[in-house]
């Protein structure tokens, strides 16, 4: 590895403030407790955990699509292998089929994303913008001050 990686020196300057001023987007606001952004850090990590749930949904969506078409093909070389009535049962009863009742894959990422990921992203904002003016990343950026080492290489409050 690069001696830097390693490097004990100190490389603070002045073109990389080494704190954070009161006007930064990811300071707390004077007046903010400690338990409002523990719970907006908690909020914040929930969502991030929703919007995991929904990308592994568009996963779902996208795998059981390439599944049907496969299976669409598995179809064809069986009715070219001469077994009809194997391809047609696929054809028939497998091929488009709902995989909940009345929907499809789609169907169903539209419904999450419009009925709870909305609703869920407009809550979370709410109570970013109600308890630190729409500020985000609070609980993180205090866990960042606690974590660096002030006046370090790689360690610096924020970008220059």
């Amino acid at each position: 590895m690069s001696e830097s990686i390693h490097s004990t020196e100190s490389h603070a300057d002045a073109s990389r403030p080494d704190e954070l001023s009161a006007d930064d987007p990811h300071m707390r606001p004077e007046g903010v407790d400690d338990v409002t952004i523990e719970a907006l850090g908690k909020l914040s990590e929930a969502m991030e955990t929703m919007e995991r749930a929904r990308g592994a949904l568009y996963e779902f969506h996208q795998l059981t699509g390439t599944s049907d078409l496969q299976v669409e093909q598995a179809a064809e070389l069986f009715k070219q292998a001469g077994h009809n009535e194997l391809a047609d049962l696929i054809q028939k009863d497998l091929i488009g089929r709902n995989v909940i009742d009345g929907r499809w894959t789609f169907q169903i990422v539209e419904n999450y994303e419009d009925d709870y990921a909305e609703l869920f992203r407009h809550i979370e904002r709410t109570a970013r913008n109600r308890l630190v003016g729409g500020r985000r990343h609070i609980y993180e950026s205090e866990m960042k001050e606690r974590r660096r080492t002030k006046g370090r290489l790689h360690h610096e409050a924020r970008p220059r």
